[in-house]
Formats: C-alpha cells, structure tokens, sequence
C-alpha cells in the first residue's frame, strides 16, 4: 500500500514536471511568433523604403542592394533559425542605418512626408521587436532554467526538451559603449 502511494506521488510529480516543461516551451514558441510578427512587419516596410529613396538617391545604389539583399536573407531563413535569423537581422539593422544617414545628404528626401512617415513606422516597429526580444529571451530562460535544473532535468532529457537560443546581438560593434568628444 505504501509503495503505491509513493509511485502515485511520483507519477504525478512526474506529471507536473513534464506539463511544466511543455508550457515553458510554448510560452518560448508564443514569444518567438512575436518577434517572427515584429521582422516580417519591418521586412514589409523595406520595399517602399527603397522605393522612396531610389527616387532620391539613385546614385546610392550599393546602399540600396545591401538593404534589400539582407532583407531577402531574413525572409529565406528558416523560422526556427533564431541564431541565424538574430544575426541577419542585426546586419539589416546596420544597413537601415546606413540607409538613414544617407537620408541627410538628401535634404528633399529627408523632407518627403512618404519618407518621413515610413522612417517613423520602422522607428516604432524597431521599438516593438525590442520588446518582444526581451519576452522571447525571458521565456528562453525561463525554459533553459527548466531543462537543466534538477530534477526537471531527469525529465526533460527523456523527453527531447533542450535548450533555446537567445537572441542576442552578434556584431560586438553593437555591443560597444559609444565615445562621446567635445
């Protein structure tokens, strides 16, 4: 009678832990939809950008390819690439903001309201893909502590639950603290 109320126990311990486990990894599955919503808004973006710009500065071609080569790069990157696609994204991120500073040798450009109002909707996506990294990784750690705790570890291992990728910066120029002279 004992020993099966102690397997009772353990059965439903096991149970807990194996249902905490899979809601870990679909909070870590929601999370990284956001971020995937977030990109393909900003993805979306990109051709009118160009668009808007090529009339302005075509001269600037380089500039122009390098934005719509990353982007068709982001877009062909399988969903669940997350180290891949944080590292494309972060070189897109680069070259928008070249696309940007360009922006202020073209005084006509940067006064076109099509412009102006496509660099303000890619300025607040930027904030919302932000936010969703932040609850992405959050939710990757919150799985990552599952996966290799113990016991929950004597679980998840059985059952094919590992570890997710952050998404994290890549290019250690964005990490680096800028130098401000007067």
């Amino acid at each position: 009678m004992i020993g099966l109320a102690i397997a009772a126990v353990v059965i439903l311990y096991l149970i807990f832990v194996y249902n905490g486990l899979v809601k870990a990894r679909q909070v870590k599955e929601e999370a990284w939809s956001g971020i995937d919503v977030q990109l393909k808004r900003r993805a979306d973006l990109i051709p009118n950008l160009i668009e808007t710009v090529k009339g302005y500065a075509a001269h600037e071609k380089g500039t122009l390819e390098e934005v719509i080569a990353l982007r068709n790069r982001a877009q062909s990157l399988p969903a669940g690439d997350v180290a891949g696609r944080a590292a494309t994204e972060g070189l897109l991120s680069q070259a928008l903001g070249k696309l940007f500073a360009l922006a202020e040798a073209y005084p006509d450009l940067k006064a076109n309201q099509n412009f102006s109002e496509l660099q303000q909707s890619l300025e607040s996506i930027e904030s919302e893909v932000q936010m969703a990294r932040r609850y992405y990784n959050g939710a990757a750690r919150d799985l990552n502590v599952k996966v290799e705790s113990f016991p929950s570890n004597l679980v998840a291992g059985p059952f094919g639950f590992t570890k997710a990728a952050f998404f994290e910066i890549t290019n250690e120029a964005d990490r680096a603290v800028p130098v401000v002279k007067f």
